[in-house]
């Protein structure tokens, strides 16, 4: 059994939706325990169900990236763990990101550094997407291609601003943080595995 962490924010759902959708590929594989934690319940040191992510054998990192960072709410979250990192409380659990921006590229790139520099620091073992890029060949429909963002540091996808998370981020977005769940959750079951 793995027991797989999704911690994530989400300012108006779009984020949510995708955590969701990385969730329902992670748990896919038998063995793996994943739940979802909000940032929000993590703010501070002191509150919160830190003690679950200490038995987490991986912790996968969510937010919005909100002008080229990830959201303050996610920060906020980033700086409290430092009470974990004195503990290595981390130490050696598999770590992996997404996140998520109305624009196609919108600067993802600067948050899921973000976050594989906290696992880094907290001695984690990073896991990126495995993909091959999605849209690269002038015979592909950038609407129906698989990473078409084309991240390999962690998932990246995109939720147009003028729609409600019901309608966006769209199918191949939501099909691509399932197949990044699954082999987040391969990568941890392989580890734990390893470790026994």
């Amino acid at each position: 059994m793995a027991k797989i962490a999704i911690v994530y924010h989400s300012g108006f759902g779009h984020t949510a939706k995708v955590a969701e959708h990385v969730r329902i590929g992670a748990r896919d594989l038998p063995g793996a325990d994943v739940t979802l934690y909000k940032a929000d319940d993590l703010t501070s040191p002191d509150a919160g169900p830190w003690n679950e992510l200490r038995a987490a054998d991986a912790i996968i990192f969510g937010a919005p990236t909100y002008m080229g960072s990830a959201s303050a709410v996610f920060k906020q979250f980033m700086q409290v763990s430092s009470k974990a990192w004195f503990t290595h409380g981390w130490k050696d659990k598999i770590a992996a990101g997404f996140n998520n921006s109305g624009s196609l590229y919108g600067d993802k790139s600067s948050t899921l550094q973000q976050f594989s520099t906290l696992a880094a620091q907290h001695g984690m073992v990073w896991v990126g997407t495995g993909m091959m890029p999605g849209y690269n060949a002038s015979t592909k429909d950038i609407n129906a291609v698989h990473n078409r963002v084309s991240f390999t540091l962690g998932l990246g996808v995109q939720s147009l601003t003028d729609l409600p998370a019901e309608q966006t981020p769209d199918r191949f977005d939501l099909e691509t943080a399932e197949m990044f769940g699954k082999r987040v959750s391969e990568a941890t079951l392989r580890w734990v595995r390893g470790k026994a």
